[in-house]
């Protein structure tokens, strides 16, 4: 079977053109990349994990305190059963909860863009969530620099289209399963929505991803790694050079299954007023332009929302 491929992105830095051209490459095919060597540290990533399990432990009547309703989860708490795959019978076996970017409230994205909300019963939560998101935003930015220049781009192409985007920390808590009755998937196949997507480790295997030629390759990293993967609004950008690959996260057979997991992915997402139209550079006589309207990011992420039923 086919192999993702992890790579080092200290060789960006060491050996810039063979390093641009192998990540280029990976996604290109498979839409996902492993990324080690990132130097964001242990401690950052284990005490985050440890807040997210300390508050997923919590009473539910303690995490419904943080659960707005009416805001499509936009920040705070969405309990189990609510977010649902596009096109899929059953919700997803998951509780959530959302960091977004800290912007001042006179910003124009203020709007659409809410505080975030801290659970106070959690000592450093804020700290390790809202630094983990800063050092994951960071790395997006170097992973971005490497597909602009693979695609005939300025290094730099993508952080004026990024530097207040609409992102999202979210720590998800997958329950063990219990009952037969139960489907297989705990979260549906789907793609991103977002420009890219990083996911920092996962605490059980089950992510898989779906090849070019239809078949589910699990991908479990290494605790070093952080899995990197396209999504809808880059691939529309870059008229589908750079697909958003379709994943799941099923469960582990055996008695694995009846063990939680835990994932924190950081789904990187432009400026909500960035227009999503195929860049030229993406348009050839081989792969004409596949998007005849535009569309801004903020208009795409409520259309795709109002589909996962979070909106």
């Amino acid at each position: 079977m086919s192999v993702i491929p992890t790579l080092d992105i200290r060789r960006y830095d060491t050996d810039r053109d063979a390093f641009v051209a192998e990540l280029g490459a990976a996604y290109r095919e498979w839409g996902f990349a492993g990324i080690r060597g990132h130097g964001i540290s242990k401690e950052l990533i284990d005490g985050a994990y440890d807040r997210f399990r300390a508050f997923f432990a919590l009473p539910n009547d303690t995490k419904m305190q943080y659960h707005l309703a009416g805001t499509g989860g936009a920040r705070g708490y969405t309990p189990f059963g609510v977010e649902t795959a596009k096109d899929s019978r059953y919700p997803d076996l998951k509780e959530f909860w959302h960091i977004g970017r800290e912007i001042p409230r006179d910003s124009r994205f203020a709007d659409v863009m809410p505080p975030n909300l801290w659970p106070t019963e959690i000592a450093g939560f804020r700290d390790y969530g809202y630094g983990l998101y800063t050092a994951l935003d960071q790395l997006g930015t170097r992973v971005l620099r490497a597909l602009a220049l693979h695609i005939g781009l300025p290094e730099n192409f993508f952080e004026d289209k990024t530097d207040v985007g609409n992102s999202i920390l979210r720590p998800i808590h997958y329950p063990p399963i219990t009952t037969p009755d139960v489907p297989n998937v705990r979260a549906g196949a789907h793609e991103d929505i977002n420009f890219i997507t990083l996911l920092v480790g996962a605490s059980a295997a089950g992510l898989e991803v779906k090849s070019r030629a239809g078949e589910w390759v699990p991908f479990t990293s290494d605790a070093d790694t952080i899995v990197v993967n396209i999504g809808d609004m880059l691939q529309r950008l870059t008229n589908h050079v750079y697909p958003s690959t379709t994943h799941r996260v099923v469960n582990p057979p055996g008695d694995l299954a009846r063990q939680p997991r835990y994932s924190v992915p950081f789904f990187l997402h432009p400026n909500p007023d960035v227009v999503l139209d195929p860049l030229a550079s993406c348009i050839t006589p081989d792969n004409p332009s596949r998007y005849s309207t535009s569309i801004t990011s903020h208009e795409y992420l409520m259309e795709r929302l109002r589909e996962i039923k979070l909106a």
